[in-house]
Order: structure tokens, then sequence, then C-alpha cells
């Protein structure tokens, strides 16, 4: 997979991925479009990726009370056009 191909699937699965949410501090919401990543290392089947993002606390009326940043590093692996991912 060329770095371009690695580029829109990750942006794609970061978006979709339920386990992002492990690196919420609070339990709180992912804000999507805050999602941002660094792809540190590459090869055909693998990246290692850094991924920040903000997370959206909310209060118990409904309300924003505070929102945090976040941050984590993925192992993802690509097997055809499916990608997979594991906390490093």
């Amino acid at each position: 997979m060329t770095e371009a191909e690695w580029q829109a699937n990750i942006e794609r699965f970061l978006r979709e991925w339920p386990g992002l949410s492990q690196f919420c501090t609070q339990n709180g919401w992912i804000d999507d479009a805050t999602i941002r990543y660094e792809i540190q290392a590459l090869t055909e089947r693998e990246a290692i990726v850094a991924v920040w993002f903000t997370e959206i606390l909310m209060e118990g009326s409904g309300c924003v009370a505070d929102r945090r940043e976040c941050f984590g590093k993925l192992r993802l692996k690509c097997d055809g056009r499916a990608l997979s991912a594991e906390p490093v």
C-alpha cells in the first residue's frame, strides 16, 4: 500500500473505529473534528501512528463541562483493504 493509500485508510479508520475511545481520560466523547495523527513508521502492511484528539466532557444537564486533549499510539495492520489496530 502506498503512503497516500495509507493516509486515506487511516483517516477513515480513526473516525469509525470504536477502540479509539480507550484513550479518553474521563469516559467522554471524541470530537471527530479534532482527530489528527502522525505516521511514525510505515511498511507495506503495518503503520505505527500517534493519534491526538479532544475529549468532550458533559455535565448532567447536557452542557459541555470541559474539553481534554488525549493522546494514543497505535499499530495498524493492513490485510488487503481492511485495517485492524492495537495500542502500542
